[in-house]
């Protein structure tokens, strides 16, 4: 038995599945596709996480392209991060080309070209479904984390949290929690100081600089209604296709606290809404956070321990996150053991620190009689990775250098008039366009300031008038020749002069 048959059946063997899968493309031996040795993904360990690796041009994008379409396919939503704007052609079928047929023929199954639902999300001022959430819905704990906020500091987020609670005061935008902040150290300092204890200027002027400066990122238009539902996240249409939601990110990416931001919040609003699962056959949702490294570089450490905490908790909700970045070591270690697909693109040795991180990211795969991992990582073509999955039974499969499969759909954007199409015909665009800004505790705060003001400016007019009649009084009680005329001498002299003259 030849080595290619060896090979071949080590492939097939390892890559084994009963239920429904994707299709990857074909196994590599020796730098050449092995044809119809499949190197298949079993649906049931998608919400097991992954990631996307590789340096620039290797054709990470297409391979998250090419996993979007097929969960698509198998009737699964997909959330999409686009940093780069080259994701929107998911909408439009493939044009096809020659060498995309050569490739396909060497896999080992023919090429079709598709369209596939799209949504088209935005979280700035570009077209699209609009993602708010109010501040409220963050709850204290989460926005401390956000704001990276000391200790004393997440404790009067807290007590500004409890107050409105208490007093009924919705908490929608970022002004509205400043607004009370102000309160609370203004106006409203005795009530805050009897009811939950005396709060420092200092902590709270440093609370709001960091607002206003998430603010300068372009949070106030993250936060806000109409707060967006994630289950609309998980729409199929007609056809039974899952829903492949496009985020669009190119006007934000010099933004990461806001990226950051809005990650951490969809995440935790996922995990409280979607039900436990366990280990069912398919995944719920899948999303794909691409450009990772700006969530992870600009993190504190309790941001980090959230999400790392989220990763480890949200597959048994039936979500699978997929990070997609050019070196592995993006992704904090405690993160990058908690995946279960990755997909190695080449990495490039240009300098000894290269060369360091290859010695690393060859040392995370399973090892293989067929590949020397160090050479191979260095010698991908663009289309081709390496693959380690999970198998049906939660097992590594076997390391296989792949021949990748061609996107169905477009490799590029879509024209205006294709996107304005797009855009034009959503019914989510329709449910998210409105922006509300009903009364909330920026402006009951405002009215109860003025109402404040008005009584105590009566007061004080009250007491002004009081001061100027007492003063009044006591200036004509002190002045002598009222004393004389009021005297009661005077008075019946006068009296009696009266009568003498009348009579």
């Amino acid at each position: 038995m030849s080595s290619s048959e060896d090979f071949k059946k080590h492939i097939e063997k390892g890559y084994t599945t009963k239920g429904d899968f994707i299709n990857m493309g074909a196994a590599m031996l020796d730098g050449e596709a092995v044809t119809n040795a499949f190197v298949k993904i079993p649906l049931k360990t998608l919400n097991r996480h992954g990631l996307i690796a590789g340096a620039t041009g290797t054709g990470k994008t297409k391979t998250l392209q090419v996993l979007a379409e097929n969960l698509s396919d198998k009737g699964i939503p997909v959330l999409l991060m686009d940093l780069k704007g080259d994701l929107s052609g998911i909408a439009q079928p493939s044009p096809g080309h020659p060498k995309i047929d050569e490739r396909h023929s060497k896999i080992g199954f023919p090429f079709e070209a598709k369209s596939f639902p799209v949504e088209i999300l935005s979280l700035s001022e570009q077209d699209g479904v609009k993602l708010r959430a109010t501040v409220s819905e963050f709850g204290p704990v989460l926005l401390s984390r956000i704001l990276d906020l000391s200790e004393t500091q997440s404790g009067i987020v807290a007590v500004v949290f409890k107050y409105c609670d208490d007093n009924k005061l919705p908490l929608l935008d970022l002004k509205d929690f400043k607004k009370v902040l102000q309160y609370a150290t203004g106006t409203g300092k005795a009530e805050f100081t009897k009811s939950y204890g005396r709060i420092s200027t200092s902590s709270t002027g440093t609370i709001l600089r960091k607002i206003i400066e998430l603010e300068q990122q372009g949070a106030d238009l993250f936060f806000g209604e109409k707060s967006f539902e994630v289950d609309d996240l998980t729409r199929v249409d007609d056809k039974g296709r899952g829903y492949i939601n496009i985020l669009r990110l190119t006007d934000i990416q010099d933004r990461p606290k806001l990226f950051s931001t809005f990650m951490l919040s969809l995440l935790a609003e996922i995990y409280d809404t979607f039900p436990e699962q366990g280990d069912s056959d398919r995944p719920e949702l899948i999303l794909f956070l691409d450009e990772a490294h700006l969530i992870f570089n600009e993190a504190s450490k309790a941001l980090l321990d959230q999400i790392e905490n989220i990763v480890k908790l949200i597959r048994s909700k039936g979500i699978g996150l997929y990070f997609v970045t050019q070196n592995p070591t993006d992704v904090p270690n405690a993160v990058l053991s908690q995946l279960g697909l990755k997909v190695q693109h080449a990495l490039r040795a240009f300098t000894a620190r290269d060369r360091k991180a290859i010695k690393l990211t060859a040392e995370n795969y399973p090892e293989s009689e067929f590949y020397d991992t160090k050479e191979v990582l260095t010698s991908l073509g663009i289309g081709e990775a390496l693959i380690s999955a999970l198998d049906e039974k939660g097992r590594p499969t076997p390391l296989a250098a792949t021949l990748l499969r061609a996107p169905m759909s477009r490799m590029d954007v879509l024209t205006d008039d294709e996107l304005e199409d797009v855009i034009g015909n959503s019914k989510l665009v329709k449910k998210y366009g409105e922006v509300i800004d009903r009364e909330s505790a920026y402006e009951m705060l405002n009215e109860k300031i003025e109402k404040a003001e008005a009584v105590a400016a009566k007061e004080k007019e009250k007491t002004t008038s009081r001061r100027k009649t007492s003063t009044r009084r006591r200036s004509t009680a002190q002045n002598p020749l009222i004393k004389v005329l009021t005297s009661a001498t005077f008075i019946r002299g006068a009296l009696g002069i009266l009568t003498k003259i009348l009579r």
